[in-house]
C-alpha cells in the first residue's frame, strides 16, 4: 500500500545552506518517526514560500543520498498573512503495512497544523 505524509519546517533565514539544513532536518525526522528508509520512497514534494530563494531543498536532499528518488519543489501559492520562511514536504511510501503516518512539524511551523503536530 502507498501512503503519503506531510512536514514543515520554519527556516531561520534564506541561505542555501539554512535552507538545506532544514531540508535536512525536516527529511530525516519525517524518515524518523514514521520508521522509514530511503528504499521506502516512492517521491517527495517540497514547496517553499516565496521569501525563500537562495537555495532549492531538494538539491539540499541530494547532498545526503536520494540519488533513485524522485524529487520535486514548487513555491508555495502567496497568502496574505502566511508564516514566512517555511518548507513543507508530502513525502509518498510504500507503507508495507505500517501504522498510520505521522506528521512532522518543526521550528515554529507546529502552528501550522497543531491537530497533527507532536503526534
Amino acid at each position: 500500500m502507498v501512503r503519503a505524509v506531510r512536514g514543515a519546517i520554519q527556516v531561520d533565514e534564506d541561505s542555501r545552506e539554512a535552507i538545506w539544513s532544514a531540508a535536512s532536518r525536516l527529511v530525516g525526522g519525517m524518515l524518523a518517526a514514521n520508521r522509514l528508509e530511503e528504499r521506502d520512497i516512492v517521491s517527495l514534494v517540497f514547496s517553499m514560500t516565496g521569501d525563500l530563494q537562495a537555495g532549492n531543498p531538494a538539491a539540499g536532499i541530494r547532498r545526503t543520498g536520494f540519488a533513485d528518488t524522485p524529487l520535486f519543489c514548487v513555491q508555495e501559492a502567496e497568502v496574505s498573512g502566511a508564516m514566512p520562511r517555511v518548507i513543507r514536504a508530502l513525502l509518498t511510501f510504500n507503507a508495507r503495512g505500517r501504522a498510520r503516518p505521522v506528521a512532522v512539524y518543526l521550528d515554529g511551523a507546529e502552528t501550522l497544523r497543531p491537530d497533527l503536530a507532536g503526534k
